[in-house]
């Protein structure tokens, strides 16, 4: 009879598109890890068009989901986290390269955390600097301006003395959830299709009483490489922006109440229909997310 199969302790999982160099360090640092046998990797294409299908079978440890279009972040997030069979799963970006130690560290630490939900290292770029992955969840006063600057705020560093501090949410340049909580959730809404998946999780486990926490003893790196937005069309990135702009308008509906969501969605379509940004305008009263349909990515 064969061996029943241990399950592996963690589940890594990196959603990717159009990243191949990026993506290649990333696998190639994860198979560095200590401990490699106690995790596995998942990767999702979302339907890239350069060479990441064949960086991805230079690894054949890794688990492989290619989707042939790009479904946007959360579906595809989704994909892989019902393919996982991890305890934990750890979300990176791939342009996060961690640490022989990374996987190991995180996964202890949130093994012994009993109140924490979720658990991210600390970033810095090659060359030293710091670089934050926590942000402050947005509040009904300033989530219509978050909607239209396009990013969140950013938290400061927790005390350098403090063995785990807690913030109000992490981004998943690197984070590591308990898996049990998201299966909980039936995993991310979809209404979240690129943008803002990351602040719902931070808030769910906010309202569930349990916690987010920075464990500084464990790191990895980030390179910061020119923003993939700058090379693309100037319809694919208007569509980003509209996707970003819908996000808030889903939190603040499911967090704020319906007519709080409303509102923000009816401001970014007038501030582009008042810019004469038509295309964002259309994809505003459209609601045109990211979800496969597009030519435009």
């Amino acid at each position: 009879m064969e061996e029943a199969q241990i399950p592996p302790q963690s589940s890594v999982l990196v959603v990717s598109y159009n990243r191949a160099a990026e993506l290649r360090r990333c696998l190639a640092a994860l198979e560095r890890s200590a401990a490699r046998e106690t995790f596995e990797i998942i990767v999702i294409d979302n339907g890239s068009l350069d060479e990441s299908v064949s960086v991805i079978a230079e690894f054949p440890g890794v688990t492989p989901l290619h989707l042939p279009r790009n479904f946007g972040f959360v579906k595809a997030l989704n994909i892989g986290m019902r393919t996982a069979k991890g305890e934990f799963f750890l979300f990176l970006n791939p342009r996060t390269e961690v640490l022989p130690e990374t996987v190991r560290d995180l996964t202890a630490r949130l093994a012994q955390e009993k109140d924490a939900v979720a658990l991210c290292p600390v970033l810095a770029t090659p060359e030293g600097d710091p670089a934050p992955n926590w942000y402050r969840l947005p509040r009904p006063e300033n989530i219509g301006a978050i909607a239209r600057g396009g990013s969140f705020e950013a938290a400061p560093l927790p005390p350098a003395a403090e063995d785990a501090a807690a913030v109000e949410f992490a981004g998943f340049a690197a984070l590591m959830v308990r898996g049990y909580f998201l299966k909980g959730l039936r995993y991310i809404d979809e209404r979240y299709s690129h943008s803002w998946a990351d602040a719902e999780i931070g808030a769910q486990i906010r309202r569930a009483g349990k916690k987010t926490l920075v464990a500084p003893a464990a790191r990895a790196l980030w390179h910061a490489e020119d923003d993939l937005r700058a090379s693309m069309p100037e319809p694919a990135r208007t569509l980003l922006e509209a996707d970003w702009a819908l996000g808030a308008s889903v939190f603040a509906g499911k967090h704020f109440g319906h007519l709080a969501g409303l509102k923000v969605r009816v401001a970014t379509a007038v501030a582009a229909l008042l810019s004469f940004q038509m295309r964002r305008f259309g994809y505003l009263v459209s609601g045109q997310r990211i979800d496969g349909t597009q030519t435009v990515l």
